[in-house]
């Protein structure tokens, strides 16, 4: 609950903030958010990650001091655990042996944490780190409003998918007033991707298909593609998105190939049609 989580970053000093491997604006942005909030409060903060920041999220203020970590070993007094689904999601060995914060907007979430704050009424985690540190007395700086302003445009579809309430805008409103940038950022998230993305997209579209009711589409993505791209993890963000501009598209299904017979896969939806149910069946939901 944001009371315990209040209460804690009053009573704590050494935090660390992590997401889940290969993450998203929100990922990324509510992390380097809070990290920024935690500091204002005369905190000692990092953020931490197994793996790499994608491209486009590297502009963000305090992106280039992110550290790549493969374990933790209980020097942090905590660890926020950013939009994740299970404690495995980060990748990070020893975060179950962790004080753990598990801050995540799924209502699909496994309550992992040693405290937990799940909000499914939240956009994103960007608008809980928002309402975080109006609960506890912070200001939002500049550094917090551009972190948070990418974690709400990206989660939300650039504020035209369902989870947009009138609190997310009213949020994205006093954000911009403590200057977030809107086009700064667009250009950052969706105008800043290598040309193997292009090129990556190019072999993708190739497999779209569509099913007998043309209502569901899907699209594949092999380790062959990727190489002969000269892609790399995030360079395929938003592909499942894309079946869902046709107007008869109600779903669409993403696979990834990870392995030899082994694929990641991700479910999009629009209108009344709830995926995450479908995710649910086979251990997913949220991320």
């Amino acid at each position: 609950m944001l009371s315990q989580v209040v209460e804690l970053i009053e009573t704590r000093r050494d935090f660390a903030i992590t997401t889940h491997i290969k993450p998203d604006g929100d990922g990324v942005g509510s992390s380097l958010g809070l990290c920024w909030l935690l500091r204002s409060l005369g905190k000692n903060a990092e953020v931490i990650v197994h793996g790499e920041v994608p491209p486009a999220y590297r502009s963000l203020p305090g992106a280039d001091a992110i550290r790549e970590v493969t374990a933790v070993d209980g020097k942090y007094d905590a660890i926020f655990v950013i939009e994740c689904s299970d404690i495995g999601r980060p990748g990070i060995a020893g975060l179950e042996r962790e004080f753990t914060v598990n801050i995540d907007h799924h209502a699909t979430s496994e309550h992992f944490g040693t405290i937990n704050w799940i909000d499914s009424t939240a956009s994103a985690v960007g608008e809980m780190i928002y309402n975080l540190c109006k609960a506890i007395g912070g200001r939002i700086t500049k550094e917090i409003a551009e972190c948070v302003y990418l974690a709400l445009v990206t989660d939300t579809g650039s504020f035209h998918f369902p989870n947009t309430s009138d609190r997310t805008l009213k949020v994205a409103s006093e954000l911009i007033k403590a200057g977030a940038k809107p086009a700064k950022i667009g250009e950052a998230v969706y105008a800043n991707y290598p040309w193997s993305r292009i090129e990556l997209m190019r072999q993708v579209l190739d497999t779209v298909k569509r099913d007998e009711t043309g209502r569901i589409a899907s699209l594949r993505q092999t380790i062959a593609m990727k190489e002969a791209a000269g892609a790399v993890d995030g360079d395929n963000n938003g592909f499942v998105n894309i079946p869902l501009a046709a107007k008869e598209v109600l779903a669409s299904v993403y696979m990834r190939e990870v392995g030899a017979d082994r694929y990641r896969v991700s479910l999009r939806s629009k209108g009344d049609v709830n995926v995450a149910r479908v995710a649910e069946m086979f251990g997913g939901g949220g991320h």
